[in-house]
């Protein structure tokens, strides 16, 4: 019989003794997530207020404009979304007409995405709207050279984790 809930007991037998961030990390940790929520909600709430979509559209829009047509996956991989989150953003989209969904000729049971010409138009107008509220939310609030170091700083925190680097903390099971 499998155990129940979201915690098992036996799931602590590998995990080895768990070390404490330093209290300026916790504080940057904090600052930082703040930050990117306050600056997100801004931005939503500037583009919504004159009826445009959210910045996830823009993010679907312009990797597009950018790439050409996509599979899902590789929108996953450069977006950053869970592949459930994806789905349903782009089936919003789709259903709003700025993409289109056309069959891959190598795999019957895969797609690619376009942009339509809807979708370009709405990516060229939300851009001056976005861009102003990316203006307000840190450009008009940080200093330029401070910009430039916040840029710097937060560099290798914008790549993906490498599984090696949480070895110390959690060991991982051996395989059965």
């Amino acid at each position: 019989m499998q155990p129940h809930g979201l915690f098992h007991a036996h799931a602590l037998k590998d995990v080895r003794p768990m070390t404490m961030p330093a209290a300026t990390t916790l504080l940057a940790w904090n600052r930082l997530l703040r930050a990117a929520e306050l600056a997100e909600q801004h931005c939503s709430a500037t583009l919504q207020s004159l009826g445009l979509p959210p910045p996830a559209w823009y993010d679907v829009l312009l990797t597009l404009e950018r790439s050409g047509a996509q599979r899902p996956r590789d929108l996953q991989g450069v977006l950053g979304l869970e592949q459930y989150a994806l789905s349903r953003l782009l089936d919003r989209m789709v259903k709003a007409g700025l993409l289109e969904r056309t069959p891959c000729t190598d795999d019957a049971r895969g797609h690619t995405l376009n942009l339509t010409i809807e979708g370009l138009a709405m990516r060229a107008a939300m851009w001056p709207v976005f861009a102003a509220a990316i203006e307000e939310a840190l450009g008009a609030r940080v200093a330029e050279e401070d910009r430039v170091t916040l840029a710097r700083l937060l560099a290798p925190l914008a790549e993906p984790i490498r599984p090696e680097r949480c070895a110390p903390s959690v060991a991982r099971p051996a395989p059965r």
